[in-house]
């Protein structure tokens, strides 16, 4: 997990003073990824201090931007070990970086390469232009798949713990012994908080231009909705009392909110939204969120003492 890179000049290859100069992130796959496309290029990488950041969202929050870029070619002296004043930089930094700015300050010019690394090479050999593929950032089904197991991984550990404490509240409220009903209602508890962990961050990404909504939360949502629908045939004979009915209103509430909020994390990792549209859908959607959560959880422990 030692994902950053110590921000500096780094030499790939035996680069001389009138080799290229290739700007990117301190995120080590970002580095990762950049050198492993210029294999066997003699080059030299400058890394900027964007806190361990990706590119792109460096860019968006501002730490892959002009000052930073400035400083970094100061400290690290890069005026005397090239001879050009040329920096290529990875287009999806652009947001980031005021290019005449960079040139007003430090000399250099900037010369935006294209979005994937392993582009840079054939970029390069037509001499620095760009094709239309080049430019472009698609988002297809493979592109989201491969964001679900960094996104799984992290929230499993919480949802690990949380079932545990389903479990173990459903093995003392039960009529049965602690066991017998950690079997049955607690296991099926642990199993509709997995299935709102697979709505928010396998199911939503997934089918992400097919859910209706523009909001990633609302997307999130329906996710959560049609799993707890699964869960409603599955224990469809389950609702023939009113706490059983109370505790599936509870598993309703309770499954949309977190595969919305989950769903919600994957707006950093679209090409569509924007930090404004990101931060107007937070100060809306985490209230709600928060109050389906503790509504279902409200009708959850409701159900177990009216039993």
């Amino acid at each position: 997990m030692r994902y950053t890179v110590t921000p500096g000049l780094y030499a790939l290859g035996t680069p001389d003073s009138e080799s290229m100069v290739m700007v990117t992130s301190n995120y080590k796959m970002s580095v990762d990824r950049l050198r492993s496309a210029l294999s066997g290029m003699d080059c030299w990488i400058l890394v900027l201090d964007t806190k361990g950041i990706n590119v792109w969202c460096a860019a968006g929050k501002g730490t892959f931007g002009t000052e930073e870029l400035v400083n970094r070619i100061r400290s690290t002296g890069l005026g005397r070990i090239v001879s050009h004043r040329r920096l290529i930089l990875p287009q999806l930094s652009a947001p980031g970086v005021a290019a005449h700015e960079v040139k007003k300050n430090s000399g250099f010019s900037v010369c935006y390469g294209p979005i994937k690394a392993k582009d840079i090479i054939p970029f390069i050999n037509s001499g620095f232009k760009a094709t239309p593929e080049m430019r472009l950032k698609t988002f297809h089904l493979w592109e989201r798949i491969v964001l679900i197991p960094v996104e799984l991984v992290s929230a499993l550990k919480w949802f690990l713990l949380i079932m545990a404490a389903f479990i173990a509240v459903e093995g003392f409220s039960g009529p049965e012994a602690f066991w017998t009903n950690a079997l049955t209602n607690g296991l099926f508890a642990a199993f509709a908080l997995m299935g709102a962990l697979a709505a928010g961050t396998v199911m939503t990404p997934m089918l992400l231009p097919w859910i209706p909504g523009r909001p990633f939360s609302v997307k999130g949502a329906l996710s959560g909705v049609f799993v707890f629908f699964l869960l409603l045939i599955y224990r469809g004979a389950y609702l023939i009392s009113w706490p059983s009915r109370m505790e599936m209103a509870g598993w309703l509430f309770m499954i949309s909110a977190v595969s919305a909020f989950l769903g919600m994390n994957f707006t950093g990792a679209s090409t569509y939204t924007s930090l404004s549209g990101v931060k107007k859908e937070m100060k809306w959607a985490i209230p709600i969120e928060i109050s389906a959560t503790a509504i279902g959880l409200f009708l959850w422990f409701g159900s177990k003492w009216i039993r």
